[in-house]
């Protein structure tokens, strides 16, 4: 227990804390239907491999791979993010709703941070008593100690994370109202167990990480992080998009999906990847993923960066 009003649950990763928070959302709530939203990221769990079905059916659902079962699709809605239209939707069937699963700021979009589409999603579930999850898996603590809840000022009723709350180390946890977490197993018949959940490296690991995040310390990370952010836009043609300390290095602009991003794209970053790697810079695998800074991201790091950037740039003109 965290508080008066809240549980918190541990579990062996992100992706089980997503699964699990929606199995608690439709046992508290004795609906099944859930609605998440395109380009968001919330693990590998089949309950969210889901993407519009191809066809005039509105609102049908189907899996994004082979292996994951079509019925499982089919209590899935998937919307657009951050439009009146999907707030719409929801209205219209938020009765229904077991859940409405969000990553408040996309972490395949990270200048997106639709504030008041989330405070009406907010007003929408609370009327129809639909769980309201907020998934902070990837944005969680890279902005605010209470991450995009505090950051924004909207107190979801499940929240989900991942390994950061372990300091990198493999652990998950869901938490959220009291009286929802109530339907947990051994209060309720909810049952969640996993052989690394809690166990007592990943929580030493995460104490002493948290032990860090003080005010001072997201001053100087949001600072900082606008510094990374300015010097990767010194190469010509790409774009930066940020929330926090959590950067999308990317040679597109306007990009709301990942997969609308360009082939040629791709292709350029792969190019980036490989001459920065040659300087010494590791940059993400892939052009679809964004990159963290933490603490060990300092002046020195920046300065080797820039140094790194200025030998390659020529070659992105």
């Amino acid at each position: 227990e965290v508080t008066g009003k809240a549980r918190v649950v541990f579990t062996n990763s992100g992706t089980e804390a997503v699964m699990t928070a929606l199995r608690l959302a439709r046992a508290a709530t004795g609906r099944s239907t859930v609605v998440i939203f395109e380009g968001a990221y919330h693990g590998h769990s089949d309950g969210t491999l889901a993407q519009r079905a191809v066809g005039d059916t509105p609102l049908a659902s189907e899996p994004v791979a082979p292996g994951i079962p079509a019925n499982v699709a089919r209590d899935v809605i998937v919307l657009e993010y951050g439009t009146p239209e999907s707030l719409a939707i929801i209205r219209s069937r938020a009765h229904e709703l077991a859940a409405v699963l969000v990553e408040p700021v996309q972490s395949r979009r990270p200048d997106f941070q639709p504030v008041e589409f989330l405070r009406e999603l907010r007003a929408i579930t609370a009327a129809s008593g639909t769980a309201l999850i907020f998934d902070e898996m990837i944005t969680g603590f890279r902005a605010h100690p209470a991450g995009c809840q505090g950051l924004f000022g909207i107190e979801a009723d499940i929240a989900t994370y991942g390994k950061i709350i372990g300091g990198g180390m493999p652990v998950g946890l869901y938490g959220g109202r009291k009286d929802i977490m109530g339907v947990v197993a051994p209060d309720g018949q909810v049952y969640q167990a996993g052989t690394l959940s809690g166990n007592p490296v990943a929580m030493a690991a995460g104490l002493a990480t948290m032990e860090k995040l003080t005010p001072a310390f997201y001053a100087q990370l949001e600072a900082n992080a606008a510094k990374w952010a300015a010097a990767f836009e010194t190469i010509p043609g790409l774009h930066c998009p940020r929330y926090g300390s959590l950067l999308w290095p990317l040679f597109q602009d306007g990009v709301r999906r990942s997969d609308a991003v360009k082939g040629e794209a791709i292709s350029t970053f792969n190019r980036l990847h490989k001459a920065l790697l040659g300087q010494g810079v590791y940059l993400p695998p892939s052009g679809y993923e964004v990159a963290f800074l933490g603490s060990a991201h300092g002046e020195p790091e920046l300065a080797h960066f820039k140094q790194a950037v200025a030998a390659i740039a020529k070659d992105f003109v």
